[in-house]
């Protein structure tokens, strides 16, 4: 295997607080030598675990960046036991384009993994993070939201795994995190994902779904500041007290909690994010745009439970995610 193309002014063995850069060469029209900066925090105390949190993994996701700057600019050494890796703009090209892929090479980070370190710009950061970063981490956060195309109920999550035990420490971190919904997620795609790269390493593995429509809002920047400094302390690297917060206990068991569309035209959402539905109620309408007096095509539940996600834009096509239901116990 190729070494990585990625350079980096940080040393990870080093004491204190560091700010830098991953430097991955990018030759291109408007720079012949060129190289996109990927900006890297690094703080370290004694020994302990390392956590290693990332943000924009998708670059029209901001809960994660925010929250992510925030910390690299306030955290210090004597705060932690052990070591913290911070990657607020995991796939910097989309971040600074708003896109949830790379302007560059298309590439969608959480489909790429584990990269290469001989292919595009995306499978070359994905390659530094799965030879590099995860090996020597611990915990891993993974702060996502909906972007500009989806919309959830803030929810931490994670996923049913072959190994008993790692599951169960992959939950009680997300129920540390104390997110108001606690969600063990059913991926559509788990080939290729970052997710996927962590759990199968073994690590402590959490991510998110906060918010979304490509902004954010006091409160989901609140339930990500708290829910970064919640994971820390659980993981006995950052110093302090879990902040407590009610978490609604949310399941996935099947594809039936989805809902695709099959219908191009304006999206009339029938249930709010937060509601609860049953089985067979109706959730959306889809109305046809190229003529009026045509009856709107009708989507309804097929599972009963609260509506954890939902298609953001006005206007749906054929393929589109159109709905999630969360399961709750009750």
């Amino acid at each position: 295997m190729q070494p990585t193309p990625i350079t980096t002014d940080i040393d990870y063995g080093r004491q204190g607080v560091q700010h830098g850069h991953l430097k991955l060469p990018y030759s291109h029209d408007d720079s012949a030598w060129g190289s996109i900066p990927i900006p890297i925090t690094v703080i370290a105390n004694g020994s302990g675990p390392t956590a290693l949190l990332t943000g924009a993994n998708h670059g029209d996701e901001y809960e994660g960046p925010t929250a992510l700057s925030k910390l690299a600019g306030s955290l210090q050494a004597a705060q932690v036991g052990g070591r913290v890796i911070i990657v607020p703009f995991m796939n910097y090209p989309a971040f600074r384009a708003g896109r949830r892929t790379s302007p560059i090479d298309a590439g969608n980070m959480n489909r790429v993994f584990p990269g290469k370190p001989d292919g595009g710009i995306t499978e070359k950061i994905a390659d530094y993070f799965q030879r590099v970063l995860l090996p020597m981490s611990d915990f891993v956060l993974d702060l996502h939201s909906g972007g500009k195309t989806l919309e959830f109920v803030p929810f931490a999550c994670a996923h049913v795994l072959a190994d008993a035990d790692q599951q169960a420490r992959c939950v009680a971190a997300m129920h540390a995190f104390a997110a108001p919904y606690s969600m063990m997620m059913l991926e559509l795609e788990a080939v290729g994902m970052y997710d996927t790269a962590a759990e199968e390493m073994g690590k402590v593995f959490v991510s998110t779904e906060l918010g979304g429509g490509g902004s954010t809002t006091p409160h989901t920047i609140e339930v990500a500041t708290t829910g970064v400094h919640n994971f820390l302390v659980y993981a006995g690297i950052k110093h302090g007290e879990l902040v407590a917060r009610e978490s609604v206990a949310l399941n996935m068991p099947d594809g039936d909690c989805y809902l695709a569309a099959e219908h191009e035209g304006l999206l009339e959402m029938h249930v709010a994010l937060g509601e609860r539905v049953q089985a067979g109620d109706l959730v959306a309408r889809v109305h046809r745009t190229d003529r009026n007096g045509e009856t709107p095509a009708e989507y309804f539940a097929k599972r009963s439970g609260l509506l954890a996600g939902r298609h953001f834009p006005g206007l749906i096509k054929p393929g589109d995610f159109l709905s999630v239901v969360g399961v709750t116990d009750d």
